[in-house]
């Protein structure tokens, strides 16, 4: 009941932010569903003990992966789908927890907040940019591939 629970908030909080970004209606199932995988992705992994940063970091390189393919496949740039999909990971709880209590003067929980939402922005960055490097390496490796294979046919 709960995975069911997990799967319909992710799906509709990543439709309702891309809608309130205003991306394209045929971009929005997509966009859903990459956020969906995400985040069940970060709950599984974080639920058997994987940390923050592991469970943030695995979480958003398939939230990377996939939005690449659907970029592909509908002709659309790549963030169209990154934006909307991250909505379920990013830390605003923890964001405003710190805010609060540094307003009561409880440093130190605050700190532990803050600690929480740099450690989660960190994954999510480095994360996008791990996706981005393969991505690279792939396209070069498709692509040399490509050039022996035509360069057989020539000889």
């Amino acid at each position: 009941m709960m995975l069911f629970v997990h799967i319909i908030a992710s799906f509709f909080s990543t439709v309702a932010f891309g809608v309130l970004t205003n991306i394209p209606r045929r971009a929005l199932l997509a966009s859903g569903i990459t956020g969906c995988i995400g985040w069940l992705i970060y709950v599984e992994i974080h639920s058997h003990g994987g940390g923050l940063g592991v469970a943030n970091f695995l979480a958003t390189f398939v939230i990377g992966c996939f939005s690449i393919f659907f970029s592909r496949k509908k002709r659309i740039p790549m963030i169209i789908f990154n934006i909307p999909s991250l909505v379920p990971l990013v830390p605003g709880g923890p964001a405003y927890k710190a805010v609060r209590e540094l307003v009561l003067g409880n440093n130190t929980v605050a700190f532990e907040n803050i600690m929480i939402v740099m450690v989660t922005a960190g994954s999510i960055a480095s994360a996008f940019m791990m996706t981005s490097l393969v991505e690279r390496i792939i396209i070069k490796w498709k692509k040399s591939t490509l050039h022996k294979k035509f360069n057989k046919k020539i000889n």
